[in-house]
């Protein structure tokens, strides 16, 4: 190997070791989209399952001819159903922070 190639090849090494090492800014705008953005869709998800509900209690009612026991019936599912998205979907970001948080903690820690 001539002198031409260790030169091209320690600065190859330089560019992948600056590629590997994260970032470390993090602008506070960006961290408010990601809070407005998690409320926009626990909101969705909620209004989904109320509106999937309503018209599934909404169509049974009028198929088979009954008073509105099963619109009341399933919009109460829709609600739960849209609860238990929500839940599921805040447990994720939680996890997702906390595997986060540990490998930042690791880095700083090496």
């Amino acid at each position: 190997m001539d002198e031409a190639d260790k030169r091209r090849l320690e600065e190859l090494e330089a560019r992948i070791e600056a590629a590997k090492t994260p970032e470390e800014t993090k602008h506070h705008s960006e961290e408010h989209y990601s809070q407005a953005q998690l409320a926009w869709r626990m909101v969705i998800e909620l209004v989904a399952g109320l509106m999937i509900g309503f018209g599934i209690g909404y169509g049974l009612d009028i198929l088979l001819g009954t008073t509105p026991i099963f619109l009341v019936l399933f919009i109460l599912f829709g609600l739960a159903a849209g609860v238990l998205t929500m839940m599921r979907s805040v447990k994720e970001v939680q996890e997702k922070r906390t595997r986060a948080a540990e490998e930042e903690g690791q880095e700083n820690g090496n």
